[in-house]
């Protein structure tokens, strides 16, 4: 993956430049270790003052792309925490639903246990209000 391209460039010192660029961030140095200028230098074998005072829009534009991919990386750790703090709360909300619902279980089972308690108090308390009221005997009526 080029990121600047050769098309055009006939100086020589300006073709190494940028196939250092390249080079350097894609991954694949042959002389340097870092990414920055002197590093920039370096790799593409020519002196540091050559890119700060003769080439300047190459220095600039190196430390653009340095800039810009830096910001992408710190966005994929950033991503990566969120993904993982996801995954994390996840985790608790499983568990949390879980509890719940062997919670849900026992106040089931307790409503049904007092459920069939009450039903039984109440046909209890009717047998013996049965036993209590007695029927009275109609009145005649007369007739006028």
């Amino acid at each position: 993956m080029s990121v600047l391209s050769l098309a055009g460039e006939t100086d020589p010192v300006r073709r190494d430049i940028i196939a250092a660029i390249n080079r350097l961030l894609a991954g694949t140095p042959r002389r340097s270790r870092g990414l920055n200028i002197s590093q920039l230098a370096a790799e593409a074998d020519v002196k540091r003052w050559r890119l700060t005072h003769q080439h300047t829009d190459l220095k600039d534009r190196f430390q653009a792309e340095i800039a810009h991919a830096e910001t992408q990386q710190a966005a994929i750790i950033r991503s990566a925490d969120d993904y993982e703090d996801l995954k994390r709360k996840h985790t608790e909300l499983n568990r949390h639903c879980r509890d719940l619902e062997r919670r849900l279980e026992i106040y089931a089972v307790a409503l049904n246990q007092l459920a069939l308690q009450n039903a039984g108090l109440a046909d209890r308390d009717a047998d013996a209000d049965a036993a209590k009221v007695r029927a009275l005997p109609r009145r005649r009526q007369l007739n006028p």
